[in-house]
């Protein structure tokens, strides 16, 4: 792991909440280090408003955010990526072998905030919800020291910070 600028991609389901959530985060807090990218399996035409909204409440810059097909960072062209991280069930089930660059890959799902119910207010705390989640974890990940990492040290403390292993988050 001894990239200068690291590219990662973030893969959702329609790549409209979540992964545009991840993209944006890592986007602010991994500037100058990292790369972000995001798309989706099933991307939806527009980014979803709600997501939108929180990330304009927050700050962050939010030009340029749109849903994406895991097809546009795919094949001939596409960025060699250092890691792809899988936000949705359905992400985490694509094929491997097709990513440019040979990646290290993580799964770390998170709730889809679009499906959540009730009223505006528990709405809107699902979408933090979700936020605060990938926040929690990208601030993690963003503080590894991963040029002194091996792949196989830094596979397993991106599973952790995913809540794959024991102990649930590791400490950076």
């Amino acid at each position: 792991m001894n990239a200068t600028k690291y590219n990662v991609l973030f893969l959702g389901g329609g790549n409209a909440a979540r992964s545009i959530f991840a993209e944006a985060i890592l986007s602010r807090d991994g500037a100058g280090t990292f790369q972000a990218f995001s798309a989706g399996v099933q991307p939806r035409p527009l980014p979803d408003a709600h997501a939108i909204d929180l990330l304009a409440r927050m700050n962050f810059a939010t030009a340029g955010l749109k849903p994406k097909s895991w097809e546009t960072y795919a094949g001939e062209g596409a960025p060699n990526f250092d890691f792809i991280f899988s936000v949705c069930d359905a992400a985490a089930m694509m094929p491997r072998a097709m990513w440019r660059g040979n990646p290290v890959f993580a799964h770390w799902g998170i709730d889809d905030p679009a499906k959540a119910e009730g009223n505006e207010s528990q709405i809107r705390l699902a979408y933090a919800d979700a936020f605060r989640m990938l926040s929690n974890r990208i601030g993690i990940f963003v503080n590894l020291p991963l040029r002194s990492l091996d792949r196989l040290t830094v596979q397993r403390q991106l599973d952790r910070i995913g809540g794959k292993a024991e102990g649930a988050v590791a400490a950076a």
